[in-house]
């Protein structure tokens, strides 16, 4: 796919105090009234497009909450002493520079929350100007997923452990543009507004999302393949909450305040999807793709987010050298993935590279793009990802079913000779150490430490002068 110019939605007023003014940006040189950008379905779809675009913004998914932030809460990158980020590591949340690197994550995530309200504030009002069968649907559905990604992920960072929900902040669920001050809920609240976003989106799609019917490769080859020939927005669905991402973070969501039965059917839906032919939907990645340079195996991606600008990142973090653990491979091989020789992830996705001066830095080639061959497009930060509902399944089945689901998932990673756990609490050990390191440079791996209350003692890389702290304060500008 190529870059476009899109309408984007800009903010006029910080956080989630939004008020509802009446334009929406093309550029700082041109200006387009609500009225008129809402007057036709395409307006619609450059509003949402907009959103997305929002969502690759370094202060969220195009890094704070992927690849660096995030990650320096989990110590994934080595840091220099007295730095910003070495604070980070230390939970040192009154630090000014972290408490800012936090404030501009909860300050983006609210941002695009009003955008996508801005939108679902018209779309019902202005149901006639659609003529595309399904569009409405779509757009409407994908709003209320994106809403509800963007408010876990604020309640997973600034929210309360699951294991204690009485302590820690209360949050409040946006679902309307205004410039009063929203009411902050109760856990139980937001949990429910959340649960009721991801279910409104469902069925609004679960019948007519062309991602049911046809496969990635499908997808991928509008027109030629027979998908919506004539309006591509409805193709390349893996690159938008689709039906089966939001079954997907409703799994993820499930799992996290602990209702493991539904969290379970979630997952296994998005396992057992076959296309019309009887082939699975969603594969593993394999070694086979990362000697092809697929290195963030999109095959896998249930969402991603499409990043035009992707190769620049990947040089401007690891090709620089700033995020890299170890001047050799002894900590990542060693510590992270036990030193299997076997493991995909351990001697594909990895490499040596030499920094400025001649020093050496181990560093991850997922977001390593410009290496793909002629005709490939991996350009995908990776939002949810079938492996995840392997491990969500194996978790929170019955212990037999889940430990043969984790048997495929390390299976697929090639390190099926380990150890099987003997016991539910020896696979959820297992399981911990997967989070690791499948999701290394994703972000997900301080999120399940802190779902599980993780101890000093299963915390890989933890500073020895760190104290852990689950509960992050809410921005300076957010305290009552």
């Amino acid at each position: 796919m190529k870059e476009k110019c899109f309408i984007v939605l800009a903010l006029l007023s910080t956080l989630f105090l939004v008020s509802c003014k009446k334009f929406l940006t093309v550029n700082p040189k041109t200006e387009m009234p609500l009225d008129v950008l809402f007057s036709s379905e395409g307006g619609f779809k450059d509003a949402l497009t907009g959103v997305y675009l929002q969502m690759k913004d370094n202060k969220t998914y195009g890094a704070a909450m992927t690849q660096t932030t995030i990650e320096q809460l989990a110590s994934s990158w080595d840091v220099t002493a007295k730095t910003t980020e070495e604070r980070m590591g230390l939970f040192n949340y009154t630090d000014e520079g972290v408490e800012g690197s936090l404030s501009s994550i909860y300050g983006q995530e609210y941002k695009i929350i009003s955008s996508v309200n801005a939108i679902l504030g018209q779309i019902d009002s202005r149901r006639d100007v659609f003529v595309t069968a399904g569009m409405y649907e779509t757009i409407k559905s994908e709003c209320l997923a994106i809403r509800a990604y963007c408010h876990f992920d604020i309640l997973r960072l600034f929210g309360p452990q699951p294991s204690s929900p009485v302590n820690g902040n209360r949050l409040p669920y946006v679902t309307v543009l205004s410039n009063t001050p929203n009411s902050r809920l109760s856990y139980h609240e937001f949990q429910t507004a959340l649960f009721k976003d991801l279910s409104d989106a469902e069925m609004l799609v679960k019948n007519i999302d062309p991602i049911i019917k046809y496969s990635i490769q499908q997808l991928k080859a509008p027109g030629a393949s027979g998908v919506n020939p004539t309006d591509t927005f409805l193709a390349y669905r893996y690159l938008r909450m689709n039906y089966y991402a939001v079954k997907a973070l409703q799994a993820r969501a499930y799992l996290w305040f602990n209702d493991t039965q539904k969290a379970y059917e979630c997952a296994k839906l998005i396992i057992d999807a076959k296309n019309e032919d009887g082939s699975v939907k969603f594969v593993f990645g394999s070694a086979t793709d990362i000697a092809a340079k697929d290195y963030l195996l999109t095959n896998e991606h249930i969402f991603g987010l499409y990043d035009f600008d992707l190769a620049n990142r990947y040089t401007s973090l690891y090709g620089s050298g700033i995020l890299k653990k170890g001047a050799n491979n002894l900590t990542i091989n060693n510590q992270l993935f036990g030193k299997t020789g076997t493991d995909i992830r351990e001697s594909g996705l990895w490499e040596l590279i030499t920094l400025s001066g001649g020093a050496k830095g181990y560093t991850i080639k997922k977001y390593k793009v410009q290496d793909a061959p002629a005709g490939s497009d991996f350009k995908q930060i990776p939002m949810l990802r079938i492996s995840e509902m392997y491990l969500i399944a194996a978790e929170a089945a019955p212990f037999t079913e889940g430990l043969n689901y984790f048997k495929l998932f390390r299976a697929a990673r090639n390190i099926g000779q380990l150890a099987v756990p003997a016991d539910p609490t020896g696979l959820q050990t297992e399981i911990l150490k997967e989070y690791r390191k499948e999701f290394y440079s994703e972000g997900q791996a301080f999120f399940a430490y802190k779902r599980l209350n993780t101890t000093n003692t299963g915390f890989l890389f933890l500073p020895l002068a760190a104290t852990i702290n689950y509960l992050i304060p809410l921005p300076k500008s957010e305290a009552i």
